[in-house]
């Protein structure tokens, strides 16, 4: 098997299972009781505070755990809302191609009687800092663009928006959740506010995440129930997922330089290799993007059939985000980019990690194409296409 859905998640890491299995049996006090056995596990829990702290150069008691990054966007967002409403504000910016744990709590919060703003994005996948300066108002209380595109792997100008948002005295989120461990993030030289990740998308276990919130912002609790996470996230911290998520980010951290270089490697050679295939195009910047991700369409064929079809020879892909996967519509970030809802439907997302190999990739490249081919000759669009009936959009 080839696994190339590394956006999708990851594998865990030894390193991360070997720091988690202690707290599974030896280790398994409740951090919020008092006795000496508990402490200690108190201590584990302060001790991955500050490891997540150390990679995003804040503060550790500026770190809430959460159980992945859906929870950390909402509450980061519900939060900044919630805090403007009571200053008067009820404007907040964002951008077409959100995750849907932005867009759908953006749309829960346009029925409450906020105004949305979802800024265009550009055919590279990129939106400007001068279009959120546009955008602000007196009324605006949140900015919030994702540091890195979920599917096509864009990477946004994170400090200089935030330079924008800081001098506009405008809260700036970011979700993180595909760049956390894959890029270097320095949330205070780029003026993040506050910052969403998910601990399964860098070798660390699913259901675990974290919220940075910048020292000074009010932060209000999704779920009530108890004292934990400084009366922010009620219920007893999972202890083993936290350690292994601060563990996994510490290793990511630490070798960043080396995978990122590798894995880069790896996607330029699969990029140039699909590139070839006529009619095929690379969706975003190919400069400005996530190390390990390389997204085409595909001109005359459905992504579904294509993935099932890689999938019968041993390749693990996807079109799009994993948390869409059952949907039938195609790919609003490609609709936002400016792709027309035929081609949309024809995306392959190959999402690479430093697991990959250079033997994986070539094999990629011998699939890829004769799956596609072997799909165009049962196409009744794509006879139209050559015959010249329908015009081609990619040429």
């Amino acid at each position: 098997m080839i696994y190339a859905d590394n956006a999708a998640t990851t594998k865990l890491s030894p390193t991360a299972l070997e720091a988690m299995l202690p707290y599974f049996t030896e280790q398994y006090g409740n951090p919020s009781s008092l006795y000496a056995f508990a402490q200690q596990a108190a201590e584990a829990l302060a001790q991955a505070r500050q490891m997540v702290a150390d990679c995003l150069h804040c503060r550790p008691d500026e770190i809430y755990f959460t159980s992945g990054g859906s929870e950390a966007d909402n509450q980061a967002i519900l939060s900044a809302a919630r805090s403007g409403r009571r200053r008067g504000k009820t404007h907040i910016i964002s951008t077409a191609f959100e995750h849907h744990a932005v867009l759908h709590t953006l749309q829960k919060l346009e029925k409450e009687g906020f105004t949305i703003t979802l800024l265009d994005v550009h055919e590279s996948g990129l939106i400007t800092p001068q279009q959120v300066a546009e955008a602000i108002t007196e009324d605006t209380c949140l900015v919030t663009v994702m540091y890195a595109n979920n599917e096509i792997g864009t990477i946004q100008p994170i400090a200089e928006i935030g330079q924008v948002c800081r001098e506009k005295k405008v809260p700036f989120h970011t979700d993180a959740v595909q760049a956390a461990g894959h890029l270097a993030i320095n949330v205070q030289e780029e003026n993040i506010d506050m910052l969403s990740l998910s601990g399964h998308k860098f070798h660390g276990p699913k259901g675990t995440g974290a919220l940075y919130v910048r020292k000074g912002l009010t932060l209000y609790p999704l779920i009530e129930g108890g004292a934990q996470e400084r009366r922010k996230r009620a219920g007893t911290e999972n202890l083993p997922g936290i350690v292994g998520l601060a563990t996994a980010l510490k290793d990511a951290c630490a070798h960043l330089e080396e995978n990122a270089a590798k894995v880069s490697a790896l996607r330029d050679k699969l990029i140039d290799g699909l590139s070839a295939i006529p009619h095929a195009a690379l969706n975003g910047d190919r400069d400005h993007r996530l190390p390990g991700n390389v997204n085409f369409c595909f001109e005359g064929i459905e992504g579904e059939s294509l993935l099932l079809l890689l999938d019968d020879k041993g390749i693990c892909a996807s079109s799009g985000s994993a948390c869409t996967s059952g949907s039938l519509d195609p790919s609003h970030v490609l609709l936002a980019i400016g792709r027309p809802h035929e081609v949309a439907h024809g995306s392959l997302r190959l999402s690479l990690c430093e697991w990959n190999t250079e033997e994986e990739i070539d094999a990629i490249l011998s699939a890829v194409p004769q799956v596609v081919d072997y799909l165009r000759n049962m196409s009744p669009v794509w006879r139209d296409l050559q015959k010249g009936d329908r015009s081609y959009v990619i040429q």
